[in-house]
């Protein structure tokens, strides 16, 4: 049986070849722990080491500055609780955004209860945060500003080197989630202005389970998780070597081909998102349309459902809804309710990610099965 086109690449990507041959030896000869000092444990510590380096290579970061994490979740609840906790003696006041992802989002709601302060600034009908909206919500107690660089399901980037001039301005720490930006889009963090910056594996083609935080040098954190002391003390645990090898090199191979990959999942999502416009009737497009990823084509099909459209074109195409419709009633994203798209559009929302893989066959055979679906549903 054919496996249906893969368009959900911000939801995971498949493993590069590239990652695949790298972690290989991890699976095979080099078991060996790198915290022990025979020769067994020689060959893991330099990989993390160098993977480590290729991670600083693609945020233009200083090694000693790249804590590797569990993934994009961790490295947020470690942004801030340990890094924003170590200064709940200067204040307790937190912003962030309504179309944050819940790996910040619930986070920020979880430390309200440890009686920190939550400010969540709005986002315009195209998903962007305004710098004057986040200038205003600061106060004389706000230690940290936690805005996404790019959305997930919209793929809207945000201003985050103006926010972080703001952020600078008050002595405010300024942190971003760049899950879906790293290997997408530029993430160099002196150009972004950041003090802390999130990636995930598994959406820059490394494996599911590892990712990294990025902290400037001189920021105080505190320990995530205690043992012995491994990651700079700030992360117990033996390393996940295997998969660190792998986001080491995912960084190296996006870094290298970055535009040309960025060009081609344009091309791409370009190509689809014109064909859906040529051949239907009553759609619309979400998100900015020029500051966005590459990638990502949010669409709305007008008194459609998503679920229906999804189940109807699941054997054939992979994609992802931005409603969820059940018996009594529609379940939109926050995404969508915070850039106010209209309900009889929101629930007619899909999400369709391109990536590096992704052929003009694909979009093609894609194209059909989705106009023909949304047109037979329609009658």
């Amino acid at each position: 049986m054919t496996r249906p086109i893969y368009l959900d690449y911000n939801a995971t990507t498949p493993h590069a070849p590239e990652v695949i041959d790298a972690m290989l030896p991890f699976l095979q000869t080099e078991f060996g722990n790198p915290s022990s000092s025979h020769a067994y444990g020689q060959g893991p510590k330099k990989a993390i080491m160098e993977s480590r380096s290729q991670v600083a290579g693609i945020l233009g970061c200083t090694p000693p500055e790249v804590l590797f994490t569990s993934g994009g979740t961790e490295s947020n609840n470690h942004a801030l609780k340990s890094t924003g906790g170590a200064r709940y003696a200067a204040g307790t006041h937190i912003i962030t955004s309504s179309i944050e992802h819940p790996a910040t989002l619930e986070v920020c709601r979880f430390m309200e209860h440890l009686g920190f302060t939550l400010t969540i600034i709005p986002v315009d009908r195209e998903g962007l945060v305004s710098p004057s909206d986040v200038s205003a919500a600061i106060r004389p107690d706000t230690i940290m500003i936690s805005i996404m660089h790019a959305n997930n399901e919209a793929g809207t980037i945000q201003p985050i080197a103006e926010i972080s001039a703001l952020a600078r301005q008050h002595g405010i720490l300024m942190h971003t989630d760049a899950a879906q930006s790293v290997g997408k889009v530029p993430t160099r963090v002196d150009d972004l202005g950041v003090d802390l910056l999130s990636v995930a594996g598994h959406k820059v083609y490394a494996p599911k389970g590892v990712g990294a935080l990025y902290i400037r040098d001189g920021i105080e954190s505190g320990i995530f998780c205690h043992g012995a002391g491994q990651e700079n003390g700030r992360r117990a645990g033996t390393e996940n070597v295997l998969e660190i090898v792998g986001l080491g090199k995912a960084c190296a191979v996006a870094a290298a081909d970055l535009e040309q990959h960025a060009q081609h999942m344009r091309e791409m999502r370009d190509r689809l998102e014109d064909g859906l416009a040529a051949a239907l009737t009553e759609v619309r497009f979400n998100g900015h349309r020029q500051q966005r990823l590459p990638n990502t084509c949010s669409v709305s099909f007008c008194g459609l459902e998503a679920n229906r459209i999804l189940k109807e074109i699941g054997p054939h195409v992979a994609a992802s809804a931005g409603a969820a419709c059940h018996a009594d009633h529609v379940e939109i994203s926050h995404v969508l309710k915070a850039m106010q798209v209209p309900e009889e559009w929101a629930k007619g929302t899909l999400r369709f990610s391109t990536g590096r893989f992704t052929t003009r066959d694909e979009i093609d055979r894609a194209l059909e099965v989705i106009v023909s679906t949304v047109k037979r549903l329609r009658q």
